[in-house]
């Protein structure tokens, strides 16, 4: 079953279990879906309100943004996990002679890289669902500005989350060039994503 089919109990569960994965990646990518769906909650109480019909453009235009967004960070919650499978599925390739040794520890470095880039992807996802939400603020249904703060801590979390998933997955990549263009990208990333989510939630905190 995919994890985004589960119930929430269930999803929880598994998670709190003894399973290697679900962990913190998909837990990451599922604090991101939570954020960017409450940035679209948003938008569906600002559109056809009277009161902010100079922001109604705006807000549909957000809505689209977040709702393609929310499909992203759904399917990363399984993606995730489907990259960590990949890596312990390598840990069964046999290793009895130089040419299986060789394919296993070709296919291990193979599925490492796998694993990094994709929370590096979530990164990506994250900055661009903060971006999306940082336009709305001060732009919609001041009733819900809470849960625009909100989704900034959940995306703020997702960005983290992933970015330690990306350098556990680095530690063991041989590809020295590999992991320097990764590292430096992900720091460029965390730095942008944490500066937007940051300022979302001050500028919340200060209209409420």
């Amino acid at each position: 079953m995919k994890l985004t089919d589960m119930k929430v109990s269930e999803f929880m569960s598994v998670l709190g279990s003894d399973e290697p994965a679900p962990g913190g990646g998909s837990a990451s990518a599922l604090a991101g879906a939570m954020g960017i769906s409450l940035t679209k909650m948003v938008t569906e109480l600002t559109i056809g309100k009277k009161k902010y019909a100079e922001y109604e453009e705006l807000a549909q235009e957000t809505q689209e943004q977040a709702q393609a967004l929310q499909r992203e960070l759904l399917t990363a919650i399984d993606k995730d996990t489907e990259a960590f499978n990949k890596v312990s599925a390598v840990f069964s390739m046999p290793k009895s002679t130089p040419e299986e040794k060789a394919a296993r520890t070709k296919a291990l470095q193979e599925a490492l890289q796998g694993a990094a880039v994709s929370p590096y992807e979530m990164m990506e996802t994250c900055v661009r669902a903060l971006t999306v939400t940082k336009k709305i603020v001060g732009k919609s249904n001041t009733n819900a500005a809470s849960d625009l703060g909100v989704a900034a801590l959940n995306l703020k979390s997702a960005l983290q989350g992933s970015w330690l998933n990306v350098l556990i997955n680095l530690g063991s990549i041989k590809d020295l060039v590999f992991v320097s263009e990764y590292r430096k990208k992900g720091n460029d990333l965390l730095e942008v994503g944490c500066q937007l989510a940051d300022d979302i939630y001050n500028e919340v905190v200060k209209t409420i």
